[in-house]
């Protein structure tokens, strides 16, 4: 079996599963955020329940409307923290003391390898990093979990990428999951589990590898997941004192298919409106004048994709009439950001830094955009509409590219700038 396949066995109580086979899976963590809990919440009282199935196993998160923006955000937190009293629940991160859920999630030890992890948000693949198999469910699935700490799934088949090669200066790991996309398409893997694999994927950091899980739901997977080793053992160590389980790969485990990539000669990638697909070479759509650009949210507001971008706006000035904002995706990442002067490079450079939250990458309550602006951002998803007005566009890039394409004005590939000494 591959690494899904005997995580979802031991999560159903099997010897072994295969693919399509419906399972009905003990999970160990749940997730929620302001967004989602509140519906969760509402559909658990329905049940008729009284008490959730396992409260230190629960997380809910305020991250997307934080602080509150209108009296209904601040009743959709009011509700959370509610239910959190009245259940005992003993994790709930409150304004000020969490960040973005899936952020969260990894740094507060709440995910370990060999798990079986739901939350209420697509982005739930995330996990997939430190070798849980996690996945996106619904509010009402989710009230199920809350009641149960059971949930059905069907065993979804595999696609290993295997990716060899060194990334050049300024080409990232969110360069390769944008080529793999645009390769692959926004439905090439419906319902499948993404495994990553190969002598990149070992030599990249766990900030990498979230960027890589993160955007596996974009290609219509299931989850996004990785091995865990020795990188992903001290990360988890470090963070949790719980045990867990070290599952991997059979030599002979089956795939429906196996992609083979090679990061040496790969460029700068871009997505353009309105799909995320929609991917080409940076160089490609350089010169197209942006009117704001964004670095953050749960794909690439981690402290990496900050520094990254403070090299490049260090010294420099934000080009007149661009809007730089900048997010980091949690408290912690915000701390060391403070602490190791990454924050004053980019304020000096014009940048405006936010507290930690999604607000910007999903036009929630802040960073929105007018009818006919560009942003070019690092988030993960360029739906019409989804930053703001249905007329803007958004480009979608790495954090070298976005800080790069701030000071010039304009999309450009963060090597010629790089060259041209902006």
């Amino acid at each position: 079996m591959n690494i899904s396949e005997k995580i979802l066995a031991a999560a159903s109580g099997k010897d072994q599963v295969k693919p399509g086979e419906i399972v009905e899976a003990k999970v160990d963590m749940a997730m929620v955020n302001d967004i989602t809990g509140p519906l969760a919440i509402q559909a658990f009282r329905k049940i008729g329940v009284k008490k959730v199935w396992d409260k230190e196993k629960i997380v809910m998160v305020l991250d997307h409307q934080v602080p509150a923006d209108t009296t209904k955000s601040a009743e959709l937190h009011k509700i959370m923290r509610e239910f959190a009293k009245e259940q005992g629940l003993p994790f709930l991160y409150d304004v000020g003391f969490g960040g973005i859920c899936h952020q969260v999630m990894v740094e507060k030890g709440h995910v370990r390898p060999g798990e079986l992890i739901v939350g209420a948000d697509s982005h739930t693949c995330t996990y997939g990093a430190l070798g849980a198999f996690a996945t996106g469910i619904g509010s009402t699935e989710m009230a199920a979990v809350f009641a149960t700490g059971k949930l059905w799934l069907r065993v979804p088949s595999s696609i290993r990428i295997n990716v060899k090669g060194r990334f050049k200066r300024f080409v990232t790991p969110k360069d390769l999951i944008l080529h793999l996309v645009g390769n692959l398409g926004s439905d090439g893997a419906i319902y499948k589990a993404i495994e990553f694999a190969g002598p990149t994927i070992t030599s990249m950091s766990v900030g990498g590898r979230m960027t890589l899980c993160n955007m596996t739901v974009e290609m219509g997977a299931k989850t996004g997941i990785i091995e865990p080793d020795e990188t992903t053992f001290a990360y988890v160590e470090a963070r949790t004192d719980k045990s867990f389980m070290i599952l991997g790969s059979d030599s002979d485990a089956k795939y429906e298919k196996k992609i083979e990539m090679d990061v040496d000669d790969l460029e700068p990638q871009i997505a353009c409106p309105h799909s995320v697909d929609n991917v080409k070479k940076v160089r490609e759509v350089e010169g197209v004048e942006i009117d704001q650009a964004f670095i953050g949210s749960c794909t690439n507001g981690r402290l990496e994709d900050l520094e990254i971008a403070a090299e490049i706006l260090k010294g420099r000035k934000v080009s007149r009439g661009v809007r730089l904002i900048i997010t980091p995706a949690s408290q912690e990442v915000y701390m060391h950001a403070l602490q190791w002067g990454i924050l004053e490079t980019m304020v000096k450079a014009g940048a405006y830094i936010t507290s930690p939250t999604c607000g910007a990458c999903f036009g929630g309550h802040m960073g929105l955009l007018a009818n006919g602006e560009v942003c070019i951002s690092t988030s993960n998803r360029n739906f019409v509409g989804r930053m703001g007005s249905p007329d803007a566009k958004i480009y979608l890039a790495s954090p070298a590219t976005v800080a790069a394409s701030a000071i010039a004005g304009k999309i450009i590939d963060p090597r010629d700038f790089w060259e041209a000494k902006y």
